[in-house]
């Protein structure tokens, strides 16, 4: 790569880093082009975009960037890719995480930054185990249907028991004349 190459390509990748604020640093040894590209793929349906990148030019991303990035250089070593979460967190490491079952545990996950902090492999790992966006809003909305279902119901096995009163009144009306 040519200089003028490595500076467009430090400049857009700062572009993205400060669009995509929640990223991870794989270790991709052991995966061939085809599992790469399969891998992509299944990041790419979550959101997300898989960069193989240099070690010494991520390192240059990071210390150029604006936002305030943790200190990233000891997880630089050996071949590094990232993860760029667009469409958040979770989907991306769900993907990952099943990849990985799939290919004897490879890419490996060397750290992650969440909100601008750390995210170790345990906390990765909980992560990945999160519900998707959509379950979660399909647990919010059936949470707050509930109370309302159970209201609607309270209301019209009134109106049915005031209905039924009237009723029996209108009958016995109709006795008495």
């Amino acid at each position: 790569m040519k200089r003028s190459e490595k500076e467009s390509f430090v400049a857009e990748f700062q572009n993205r880093i400060k669009e995509n604020p929640t990223f991870y640093l794989t270790d991709y040894s052991g995966l061939d082009v085809k599992s790469i590209t399969v891998l992509r793929d299944r990041l790419h349906e979550s959101g997300a975009d898989y960069v193989v990148v240099k070690n010494r030019l991520l390192l240059r991303v990071l210390e150029a960037s604006e936002t305030e990035l943790p200190d990233l250089s000891e997880h630089l070593k050996g071949p590094t890719a990232v993860i760029l979460a667009g469409d958040g967190p979770v989907g991306p490491a769900k993907a990952l995480t099943e990849f990985a079952k799939d290919h004897d545990d490879r890419p490996s996950f060397k750290v992650g930054v969440l909100d601008q902090a750390l995210l170790g492999a345990d906390k990765f790992q909980r992560l990945a185990k999160l519900p998707s966006r959509e379950e979660l809003l399909s647990q919010l909305a059936g949470a707050l249907q509930a109370p309302m279902a159970g209201l609607a119901g309270a209301l019209e096995a009134k109106l049915q028991e005031t209905s039924g009163l009237l009723e029996a009144l209108r009958e016995k009306k109709a006795e008495e004349e």
